[in-house]
């Protein structure tokens, strides 16, 4: 079978031919063409770098091309401007692909390995979220061909999902049974490995807490205010304290994100930005409870008023052990990546900005890694779509081995050719991938009873209250509503 350029292992794809009847090199030939086109989608995404609810460009871009190619697309979903399902086809198996497009705030850079801000954006896709939207949208328009071209019966669907980062926009959209009669979905991200997951993750709660109280001058009359400040960080305080008190796998992290405006005014508002995590969700509502007495503590203490904004919550990763072994044995079949001159160069100049000294060797982005239950420390929304419709997920090298995501040097790489490769990889994967399912019923009733195995006398109910609606402007972080 002849080898795709980006591919470093051999094809294994049913003796080289898909179960529709087409030669597998010829459908990955047919995406190997279509790469330019993905990659100048890939890139505006990437230098728009729009932030979570605010991904107008990037949404509409990947929505245009669905509706170009075909799709059914219902646009501003679940009350989220930014969010659409784009359709295609009818009847069973109902497969979903999950899309993704927001960027992060203050992670604006060049694609370069030395640290230069990209001066005309203030956020950078540092989590390679422009790779994840296109590659999910390129694979979506492939697998629509091949279900015209073979008169398959059954439903695409790709799922344009904002605000992963710290929104919850799937969870809203879970919500509004955007999910419900779904078979299958499938999704991916961008890594510095290859392999597909059994791993789960953890659950998240995130909200804003604001105290307001009385301003003064800070010299010629201190005694006649109440600092917002001073609440914010007795908060801080006792949540730092709160660390020791709470299982070891909880994760709590924080920013202060308006403490005032001027040092000789003592600030009537100010808001602290908060995290929780843990493995259990019910756990985690505990802690979360703690968290609300240290805000309430810190209130009563300054005499300022204190009121929260819950902005995201999350439910941890539900596992499907058939789609782990349906990814893994197509991410097998593509293989991972090979650096050219160039990009081992680039890799070597990215390197000393690292902090971690034992880094992996660069040709670990051509393995493809075993399938392995961990336990991963990150959180994501896909875990309430897991809950709700049997999720399978892998991961493919979109940074060099040993590249943090959430960092500079993720969005310089993400901006290249490094990125790119990753990209084609998920592409290629998720379509064969998803190919099979509609062309063997045995694959969804294994993904349905891997589900209900995981799940049995386990509930899940979206934790947002009925009234909870988007926080479209999560993103105003510090500014006093």
């Amino acid at each position: 079978m002849r080898r795709s350029p980006f591919l470093t292992t051999a094809m294994l794809v049913i003796g080289g031919v898909l179960p529709t009847g087409l030669a597998a090199d010829e459908l990955l030939d047919r995406i190997d063409a279509q790469r330019p086109k993905y990659v100048e989608i890939a890139s505006k995404i990437w230098r728009w770098a729009e932030v979570g609810y605010r991904e107008v460009q990037s949404s509409s871009l990947l929505a245009d091309e669905l509706e170009a190619a075909g799709f059914r697309v219902n646009r501003g979903v679940a009350e989220i401007p930014t969010a659409f399902v784009a359709e295609f086809g009818s009847g069973k198996p109902v497969i979903g692909i999950l899309a993704e497009y927001d960027a992060l705030p203050g992670m604006e850079q060049e694609a370069v390995p030395t640290k230069q801000p990209l001066k005309s954006n203030k956020a950078g896709h540092a989590c390679g979220h422009h790779l994840f939207g296109t590659a999910s949208t390129w694979s979506a328009i492939t697998v629509k061909e091949e279900l015209v071209a073979k008169k398959l019966q059954g439903t695409l669907r790709l799922y344009g999902c904002p605000a992963e980062e710290g929104g919850s926009g799937k969870v809203f959209m879970v919500r509004s049974d955007l999910f419900k009669d779904c078979d299958v979905v499938l999704h991916w991200h961008p890594g510095s490995e290859n392999r597909a997951g059994l791993e789960t993750n953890l659950a998240n709660i995130s909200g804003k807490f604001r105290f307001r109280g009385k301003a003064a001058h800070a010299a010629g009359a201190p005694h006649q205010a109440r600092s917002a400040l001073d609440a914010v960080m007795l908060f801080a305080h006792a949540v730092d304290l709160l660390r020791e008190h709470v299982p070891q796998e909880t994760r709590l992290h924080y920013v202060i994100t308006n403490g005032g405006n001027a040092p000789n005014i003592v600030p009537d508002f100010a808001e602290v930005y908060m995290y929780a995590r843990h493995p259990d969700p019910k756990t985690l509502d505990g802690i979360w409870t703690r968290i609300e007495k240290c805000a309430e503590g810190g209130a009563i203490a300054t005499e300022t008023t204190r009121s929260l904004e819950l902005v995201g919550n999350t439910a941890n990763l539900l596992p499907n052990d058939a789609l782990a072994k349906l990814l893994d044995k197509h991410l097998r079949a593509i293989g991972g990546v090979t650096y050219s001159a160039e990009e081992t160069a680039f890799a070597e100049k990215l390197r000393p900005s690292l902090l971690r000294p034992e880094l992996p060797a660069l040709t670990d982005a051509a393995k493809v890694k075993s399938i392995g239950e961990d336990q991963r420390y990150g959180s994501t929304d896909v875990g309430d779509v897991s809950w709700a419709v049997p999720t399978g997920g892998f991961s493919t090298a979109c940074v060099f081995p040993g590249v943090p995501m959430h960092s500079w040097q993720a969005v310089a790489c993400g901006g290249t050719t490094v990125g790119h490769k990753g990209m084609v990889i998920a592409a290629k994967t998720l379509t064969l991938a998803t190919l099979e399912l509609f062309n063997d019923p045995k694959q969804v009733a294994a993904a349905r009873e891997s589900f209900d195995k995981r799940r049995a006398g386990k509930s899940y109910q979206t934790r947002f209250p009925k009234e909870q609606k988007p926080a479209l402007n999560y993103r105003d972080s510090g500014i006093a509503p």
